[in-house]
């Protein structure tokens, strides 16, 4: 691979090269795309905040740590209300019938360090059924319970040849964009992929986000 970044000093350059080539090995044989635009993402965003003489904004995740690139590279702002409330705004104008729940899917856990994160995807074509898939999934007491249950969607609507999509943090500052993000990389639509994380006391910094869009990845590949 080639890099170019003639606006970078020569050592944050080769740092930055290096960490690339090592993510490389450290994943031979796997597709390491995505996790090159978050190493890069996260650069950046060190960059970024080291000549920014804004005042911090307040973060709403359990981990409050500097360095996550949260708050720069998506359009996306985090919605403060209530999921449901919001889904239930959307599908008011069309009240026909109920739609069928479509099936979910539940992904392998990963555990880190006592957190333990889990995706879950269901085929969705209207906001309804992604309304119907919150809430089945919220009557699971486990799931309910989770720290943080980040959500993102795509439905492509055939009519008028673009997406729509949303993305919910729960509370996990800018999570549910990168699973967004995620999404439109791999190009996938009509499906809601839900990853609850129950937080085990232990900070995990940046590695968090790396533990929420690999379990999204491995649902969305199965």
């Amino acid at each position: 691979f080639h890099s170019s970044a003639p606006w970078l000093r020569r050592q944050d350059y080769m740092e930055l090269a290096n960490s690339l080539e090592e993510i490389y090995v450290q994943n031979f044989g796997e597709s390491i795309l995505y996790l090159w635009v978050e190493k890069i993402r996260e650069v950046l965003m060190e960059k970024a905040q080291s000549s920014d003489t804004e005042p911090d904004i307040k973060k709403t995740s359990e981990e409050v740590d500097e360095g996550d690139g949260d708050d720069f590279l998506l359009d996306y702002q985090p919605v403060q209300e209530d999921p449901i409330k919001i889904l239930d705004f959307i599908t008011s104008e069309n009240q026909e019938v109920d739609e069928e729940l479509p099936s979910i899917r539940h992904g392998n856990p990963i555990t880190d360090r006592r957190s333990t994160f889990q995706a879950h995807l269901a085929p969705v074509v209207t906001p309804r059924q992604v309304k119907r898939v919150l809430e089945k999934l919220y009557e699971n007491k486990k799931i309910a319970s989770a720290t943080h249950n980040i959500y993102a969607y795509r439905i492509y609507c055939e009519d008028k040849q673009t997406f729509l999509q949303d993305c919910e943090d729960d509370g996990e500052t800018a999570a549910g964009g990168r699973l967004l993000h995620l999404m439109q990389i791999l190009n996938v639509h009509n499906v809601l992929v839900v990853v609850s994380r129950w937080y085990g006391g232990i900070l995990l910094g940046p590695d968090r986000f790396k533990h929420i869009n690999n379990c999204a990845r491995n649902v969305l590949v199965e």
